[in-house]
């Protein structure tokens, strides 16, 4: 009876979860050709009410072009989605337009008016005049007043000067900004980019069609132009905490009612294994072949550290490094898209990695040409690593004089997918030919006898994760950047933060199995049920990221109630780390794995503080449109990318040398200050510096506006300096593991004679 009610348990929660992502993926499609029929109108020109032409639909595409050659989104940012220290540059230009046409519209005022009355009466008529929607759909066109054509002309001069020139001004700011110090654009080349800054900012202060709020939902907060929240961006906000206490009292009282039938029936049904299983399975070929993926794991992980270091030290330093030269061959923008770039392929290749070495453990053998496959993916992932990032160097130093070239083999100049489109495409074949190594090592297991759930669950996901970076192939050269956020946003939320955690989560539980540690059929109930709470909230979840990109106002409502679920999976933490501490000390043996053990909970830590605690700080859409690009932004990623997908990618790379190495002579001392350095040095990281610096622009953008917040005077004003300094201890502290890591792994690949053992 126990049987058919978890095999009838387990088939409908597969039901649930298969009926979910129909569901969610549909709407996640519905919304998107929304978004593709309101995104903000690129216009055939710009005109004056005098006939002059301002800006063409070609000035805008190739301006748009020219900003992904030099950095794009890693030299500042569009819509509040890039880097943090330089603009956001359709804020900037929203207010240097305004400021500039208020000061131009000073016409005398009529008599009798005190001088707040004709302030405000200036300021009403600019609200009105920036907000109204001169676009006509038939012709194409844009117009604007004369007084406004000489405002923009204005601000067209100060980009012009801040990217081609050389006055001691525009000098300032390209140091207070990172600039290159080589790699200025041509006079011309400045003017096609300010039409793109124009029309980002257009987007911002241009109320849709038949409607009072702007194509960006009045983003960003500008008081000159009326930009504030919307009615909408409020009570959803409302809306989503409402949910989001609703949904955690459900869970945790589901949770409270079957813990202790999970609990029960937790072990395996002939008890605990008296011995470690996997430590007694033959190491194929292919898996030993997985040893270098490993060493280069630790060598990506290294050259990220470093760099983002160096990144950091530009906040205060914009063109150098304590006088070295440094800015003038690896500026801010190579950098940063280095260090960003990879963060993401450390990691992925350390799952990429255990999924080579597992499916062969489980197995017991190899597919023929099994290790051919793994040593050619090998080959082929450090091509793409080493070609695209040379490509990027080159982009922004203007190598390429071709802008399609540089959309194929250069710099795209989109956040975590900044890689050129050649580049993408071979990554995905790679990726593609890493589901059909894993899926052949696989298959002689799914001929064997039992319940086959958790293999399903990990070729799903192994597949998913194969076929949606291919997302990231769904825009080109010249797509609206509304659309092309939608589908980066898969990538970046979908593919890193979702489809890797359940194929990572999917994989633990199998090996827990295999380990003699966990009972197939509560493994797979809990692993089922896990991932439909996740991918439930998941996947509609990708909205939150697209609140104010020139998205319609759908958008904030689904993306608000739904991505407030994504919260609710971490408020039982407890229970998982209760169930994992239950299971991982049974036996003696499972000493062994001690610090793949805790590194796992150290992810069910930041996935607690990092995406929970960090993430719903500026997850609900009033928090959001004041913090959106700020450093509250940057401080969730680095509790979340590292805290949770790099701590998991740690943990599975220790699991993998427990086959690879003699973990007899594992050196404890240098994993164990690895472990406590990389856990403290991050959590000194956020809360010394990164958390603090947002909060203060937090109020900076609520108290004076958006574009202040992210100004050089705000930036480079003393407290903020202080706090970029204040993040020099947890970068050391964390340098010290990330060294004492690697210090380990040649340890344990070459031991040496004082290995010890000792926990």
């Amino acid at each position: 009876m126990q049987s058919y009610q978890t095999t009838f348990s387990i088939k409908r929660l597969w039901i649930i979860l298969s009926a979910g992502m129909v569901v969610m993926f549909g709407i996640l499609l519905l919304l998107g050709q929304q978004i593709y029929q309101q995104a903000p109108p690129i216009p055939e020109a710009v005109k004056a009410a005098s006939g002059e032409t301002l800006f063409t639909h070609a000035d805008i595409d190739s301006g748009q072009s020219i900003w992904q050659s030099i950095g794009g989104m890693e030299q500042g940012s569009i819509w509040g989605h890039g880097s943090y220290l330089a603009p956001d540059w359709s804020a900037d230009w929203l207010h240097r337009e305004a400021t500039a046409l208020l000061a131009m519209s000073a016409a005398p005022p009529p008599a009798g008016l005190s001088a707040t009355q004709v302030d405000a009466m200036r300021k009403a008529a600019l609200r009105e005049e920036m907000r109204a929607n001169t676009y006509d759909p038939a012709s194409g066109i844009i117009m604007v007043s004369d007084t406004r054509a000489r405002a923009i002309r204005q601000v067209q001069q100060h980009f012009v000067r801040l990217y081609a020139g050389s006055d001691p001004a525009s000098l300032k700011l390209r140091r207070d900004y990172a600039f290159p110090v080589y790699g200025r654009l041509s006079v011309a080349e400045a003017r096609q980019l300010s039409a793109f800054y124009f029309w980002t900012a257009w987007g911002a202060t241009t109320n849709r069609p038949g409607q009072t709020i702007t194509y960006t939902s009045n983003w960003p907060h500008e008081p000159l132009v009326g930009n504030s929240p919307t009615t909408g961006t409020l009570l959803w906000s409302l809306a989503s905490v409402i949910l989001l206490l609703a949904a955690a009292g459900a869970l945790v009282a589901y949770y409270v009612k079957q813990f202790d039938v999970w609990r029960s029936d937790i072990l395996p049904e002939g008890g605990m294994a008296q011995s470690d299983l996997l430590g007694q399975a033959v190491i194929t070929p292919s898996m030993r072949a997985t040893a270098k993926y490993f060493w280069v794991v630790c060598a990506l992980f290294i050259a990220q550290v470093l760099l983002g270091i160096l990144t950091a030290h530009y906040a205060v330093e914009g063109q150098g490094l304590y006088g070295l030269p440094f800015a003038e061959y690896l500026p801010y923008t190579i950098t940063r898209t280095w260090h960003t770039q990879l963060a993401v392929l450390w990691i992925a290749t350390a799952w990429l990695a255990t999924g080579l070495y597992v499916a062969p453990l489980l197995a017991g053998r190899d597919p023929k040409f099994q290790r051919f496959g793994v040593n050619f993916l090998f080959v082929s992932l450090l091509i793409i690593v080493i070609g695209s990032f040379a490509g990027q160097w080159a982009a922004v130093h203007r190598f390429f004089d071709n802008l399609t070239a540089n959309f194929w083999f250069g710099h795209q100049g989109y956040e975590y997918v900044d890689l050129g489109r050649f580049w993408q495409i071979y990554l995905l074949i790679g990726l593609l030919l890493w589901v059909g190594l894993v899926v052949r090592a696989l298959k002689p297991v799914l001929q064997q006898e039992g319940s086959k759930s958790l293999i399903y669950l990990v070729l799903v996901s192994a597949l998913a994760i194969g076929l949606l970076y291919g997302a990231g192939l769904m825009w080109g050269q010249h797509t609206n950047i509304a659309v092309m956020e939608y589908w980066r946003w898969w990538v970046v939320h979908l593919w890193v933060e979702g489809i890797f955690e359940v194929f990572a989560t999917a994989i633990i539980s199998l090996l827990f199995v295999r380990m003699g540690i966990l009972r197939t059929a509560t493994a797979t109930v809990m692993v089922l049920f896990a991932t439909i709470v996740f991918l439930f909230g998941g996947v509609l979840g990708t909205f939150h990221h697209l609140y104010f990109s020139g998205t319609p106002t759908s958008v904030i409502a689904i993306g608000a109630m739904i991505s407030a679920l994504e919260v609710v999976p971490l408020l039982v933490v407890g229970f998982e780390a209760y169930t994992r501490y239950k299971v991982e000390h049974e036996a003696e043996w499972e000493r062994i794995y001690h610090w793949p053990f805790m590194f796992f909970a150290a992810v069910l830590f930041w996935n607690l503080v990092g995406a929970g605690l960090f993430g719903f700080l500026i997850n609900p859409p009033i928090a959001l449109y004041y913090m959106q690009g700020l450093n509250t932004t940057a401080n969730h990623g680095h509790a979340a990318l590292f805290g949770v997908y790099g701590m998991l990618g740690l943990g599975l790379t220790l699991y993998c040398m427990r086959g690879l190495t003699d973990i007899r002579v594992w050196n404890q001392k240098w994993i164990r200050i690895s472990f406590w350095s990389l856990n403290i040095g991050l959590a000194m990281m956020t809360f010394l510096s990164l958390l603090p610096q947002g909060v203060l622009q937090t109020y900076a953008s609520v108290e004076h506006g958006y574009a202040y917040a992210r100004s050089a005077e705000f930036i480079h004003s003393p407290i903020m300096q202080a706090l970029v300094w204040a993040r020099v201890p947890g970068d050391v502290v964390f340098a010290v593991g990330v060294f004492a890591f690697a210090w380990f792994m040649f340890r344990a690949f070459l031991p040496g004679k004082n290995a010890v053992s000792d926990r």
